[in-house]
């Protein structure tokens, strides 16, 4: 018995059984979780990971909440009072391992011959003389000033260090908000660092889920209705896209996989293509179903399976294998998306090829799309019949054409620039955004990367090195402050030390002279104010450098900078800070892109040679794959659209569902040539009947990513746009490149086994 056969015979069974399958695995969605922090997609064995471990266990966590203050004067008493309660009060904060604020942080001077260490702002000024004369003294004291004030004083800073994992914890953040409500005030407040870019990441992927999903499934709907007119035909490819949807999201949970920026493309990717499939059955039943038909709706969906299901699994496998390219991203999420997806799209398909021909041979034989007594057919026939007569007229133009097109765009791929900095994921008006930029312009950056100097961290000769660093370091372009236990060292020395003295703003010659500085700042102060960069035997220090430009060129730059500088220092053991991570997120994503999209297209050049028996075949089917890749790629480099987390899925996407295309074209030619059509007119035929499904198969992709162009992140829009513009140079490659190459070239594995004349 044929498969057709059994699908009517054991259709309730079918259909019963899918059901059932996609309420089981729907039962996990409840259990998803969102994954905000990307450093989290990185291997754990990689560089950045590794060090900023070792470092974590040394010195805690590095993770900083920053709270900014804005007003016309900082000094004011008003500010001064609110800043000393909120400090005060974070300090309680379960898992907050230090607080900087002007109340926190050190004058460290001298007086009669001995240190004194008091804080920053001893008493809040009472007049105009008070003020003036506490901002020369904040002026002066390179620990607080440009640190947690600005150098105009119209915006001061809180920064709480956080224990390690703390800013993943909602309370941290809950905590203190309640903080800021409890002491109001006049000034602008502004919140960032780590735990907030975290915070807001989080709350905007659930935004994005919410709202993107409905939007893109109602669109989905206006576009089967428009182009199927019957309801049927709206309701079998929705239907299925609904149940891959809860299919492929539920396995995130029952893989233990969380939801993350990457992953949030999931659902749409499921809505734009699972009904590709469902859409070409519907078109072959319309087009099979015409007045004259007398078959009865049984033989009907057995006729449209037997007559597409081997294109429609060939595709289904080829856009999978694309899709599996996202498996040699080194990106965790990256190989999560490409897996859950491609299970999502299998299902979808074997949906398409069981469960659509269940219900069509249940349901009475809708009425003739077209009908003898129309006076025309709808314009995308009419608009297939011109291209197709276009195509078999001027096919060599057309490729000339092609290829003027791709060398104009390969110029532009080397203007791509890679981009993984979080917080250009959200508009310059995003609150987040808004904060990194004042962070960046007047604290020295919230990007870091830190040196772990190992020794005897007394030693004149290793305070000098890191001195060596510091002031190097801060010429660099992109470093907004530098800190470390050499600079606190010569701030000692002021206070020692006259003007004008050898060792005034001197690191001491002697070792013995550097431990009495630190025996004299201990009869004063707490030697815990140094814990953030050395440790309590003084063995280990950090060198923190903070980058005010969180761009990877800037990045790398300064990295390249720090490994030049330390490369033959013995003390210096590893570079860690989230900076660090950054760029080897970045390096990841331009090996993950490339080795994804070269990957992607081997894999789909061979199923498509061994489909059709024939190398040219490969070959043919990969050049409009290629074409749509460099104006993709080119497109971005001259409108300046980065390389990122999310604009990486791009080419594995692409190439998985562009190339469907292609194959349904060459599928029906052959079909046709060996029905005895001349090879002008199989071109015709083809465009004007398999071009339709085509069509609406690659319209169903642009209206399902479409959606992205709400959504709350900038890279994901820019995929929207970017997939939409892709896709639609597939489908110019399939319906115009593809036939001018088959009219040129006559590939034989496209003609009949007796050739007609």
């Amino acid at each position: 018995m044929k498969t057709a056969d059994l699908i009517i015979k054991f259709r309730w069974h079918i259909i019963i059984g899918f059901i059932l399958l996609t309420a089981i695995i729907g039962t996990q969605i409840p259990n998803a979780e969102i994954e905000a922090d990307m450093s989290e997609s990185l291997p754990s064995d990689m560089c950045s990971k590794i060090n900023n471990d070792k470092i974590e266990k040394i010195f805690g966590g590095d993770d900083m909440l920053l709270i900014l203050f804005e007003t016309d004067d900082v000094l004011n008493k008003e500010t001064l009072l609110r800043i000393k309660n909120i400090s005060k009060k974070i300090k309680r904060i379960k898992g907050v391992s230090k607080v900087m604020s002007l109340f926190d942080l050190k004058n460290i001077h001298g007086e009669d011959g001995a240190m004194i260490i008091d804080p920053a702002v001893k008493r809040i000024p009472k007049n105009k003389k008070q003020r003036e004369k506490l901002r020369e003294e904040l002026k002066n004291n390179d620990m607080v000033y440009k640190v947690v004030v600005s150098k105009d004083f119209k915006i001061t800073a809180i920064i709480a260090r956080l224990c390690a994992n703390v800013s993943l914890d909602k309370n941290t953040i809950n905590e203190v908000d309640k903080i800021l409500e409890e002491f109001p005030g006049k000034e602008k407040v502004h919140k960032g660092g780590k735990p907030y870019i975290l915070h807001y990441v989080r709350n905007d992927i659930s935004v994005d889920m919410i709202r993107l999903i409905p939007v893109a499934l109602i669109l989905m709907l206006i576009m089967l209705f428009a182009v199927f007119k019957r309801l049927r035909g709206v309701l079998l490819p929705f239907i299925i896209v609904i149940m891959s949807i809860i299919f492929g999201i539920g396995f995130l949970p029952l893989f233990g996989w969380k939801i993350s920026i990457i992953t949030i493309l999931l659902p749409i990717m499921i809505i734009a293509i699972a009904n590709d499939y469902g859409i070409h059955l519907i078109a072959r039943y319309q087009e099979m179903n015409t007045e004259e038909s007398t078959i009865t709706t049984k033989e009907l969906a057995k006729d449209v399976f037997t007559k597409l299901n081997k294109p429609i699994i060939i595709t289904g496998i080829t856009t999978i294998a694309g899709i599996l390219g996202l498996l040699s991203h080194l990106m965790i999420s990256a190989k999560q998306l490409g897996i859950a997806a491609a299970l999502s799209i299998g299902y979808a398909l074997i949906l398409s090829m069981f469960f659509l021909p269940a219900i069509l041979s249940l349901l009475k034989k809708s009425r003739p799309i077209y009908k003898k007594s129309d006076m025309k057919k709808p314009l995308l026939d009419r608009w297939l019949k011109k291209t197709a007569i276009l195509v078999s007229q001027n096919y060599r133009n057309i490729l000339i054409g092609a290829i003027i097109i791709f060398f104009i765009s390969l110029a532009g791929v080397f203007l791509v620039e890679v981009d993984s900095n979080i917080v250009n994921f959200f508009p310059e008006k995003h609150p987040l955004k808004i904060s990194s930029n004042l962070i960046n312009e007047n604290f020295g950056g919230y990007q870091n990367i830190n040196v772990l100097v190992n020794g005897d961290i007394k030693s004149p000769e290793i305070l000098k090195n890191l001195d060596h660093y510091e002031n190097e370091l801060k010429n660099v372009k992109g470093v907004g402050n530098t800190l470390s236990i050499a600079s606190v060292v010569k701030e000692m020395s002021k206070a020692l030390n006259d003007k004008g003295e050898p060792y005034y703003d001197n690191i001491p010659d002697s070792r013995n002279a550097v431990a009495q500085y630190f025996e004299l700042y201990s009869m004063s102060g707490d030697p815990e104010d140094f814990e953030q960069i050395v440790d309590f035997d003084y063995r280990n220090t950090l060198l923190s450098v903070r980058i005010n430009d969180g761009s990877n060129r800037t990045l790398k730059k300064v990295l390249n900078e720090i490994e030049t500088l330390t490369q033959n220092d013995e003390n210096v053991k590893i570079i860690g800070g989230e900076g660090l991570v950054v760029v080897e997120l970045t390096d990841a994503i331009t090996k993950g892109q490339l080795t994804s999209l070269i990957l992607a297209i081997i894999v789909i050049a061979l199923i498509i040679m061994i489909i059709f028996r024939s190398v040219s075949a490969g070959l043919i089917s990969s050049i409009p794959l290629v074409l749509a890749l460099a104006f993709l790629f080119g497109l971005m480099g001259y409108f300046g659209i980065k390389l990122d987390t999310a604009t990486a899925m791009l080419s594995s996407i692409m190439i998985g569902v562009g190339v469907d295309y292609t194959i349904h074209f060459l599928w029906r030619y052959k079909e046709e040539r060996t029905n005895g059509l001349a090879y002008k007119d199989a071109v015709i035929k083809t465009l004007t009947t398999t071009g339709r499904g085509i069509t609406f198969n690659a319209l169903s992709v642009i209206v399902g990513f479409s959606a992205l162009f709400i959504s709350v992140f900038l890279p994901v829009k820019f995929f929207g746009f970017l997939i939409v513009v892709s896709i639609f140079a597939c489908l110019v490659g399939a319906l115009i490149i593809v036939p001018a190459m088959v009219l040129i070239i006559k590939p034989k594995f496209l003609e009949p086994k007796l050739k007609i004349k």
